[in-house]
């Protein structure tokens, strides 16, 4: 029998200069000190919209609207697989905060390659360059 892959929701967030969110995961937790999307897990009985919606707020103390999604992308870093389900997000109202992360930076297209990404992060951003970028 084959366990179904955990659902997970990360956003691209751009601001009003084009650049984009990053985020820096805490020291003591999985992928430590790596940079992401914000993002988080689908809960029971959520859609990946609301989920979106929901971490966001959680982890940033924003809310946004959503703009488009972009490819699914099947990952496993050796703990279980997971879909990560990305959308390019804009922020309706409040301003981003560090919540749960040990850092947050705005950065120009160009910086975020050289920033140690997530490796599950990776096909969103190039997606996202190539793309719209």
């Amino acid at each position: 029998m084959q366990v179904q892959a955990v659902n997970v929701v990360c956003a691209i967030l751009v601001n009003a200069e084009g650049k984009v969110l990053a985020c820096q995961r805490p020291a003591g937790k999985a992928l430590a000190l790596k940079w992401e999307f914000p993002g988080g897990k689908v809960e029971p009985g959520e859609s990946p919209e609301q989920a979106i919606v929901r971490e966001l707020q959680e982890e940033l103390e924003i809310d946004v609207r959503i703009v488009k999604r972009l490819s699914d992308v099947d990952w496993d870093y050796g703990r279980g697989s997971f879909c990560l389900i990305p959308y390019i997000c804009e922020i309706v109202s409040g301003e981003p905060r560090a919540c749960e992360h040990a850092e947050i930076r705005w950065c120009h297209r160009d910086d975020l390659s050289a920033l140690d990404m997530a490796a599950a992060d990776g096909p969103v951003l190039l997606e996202y360059l190539s793309s719209f970028g």
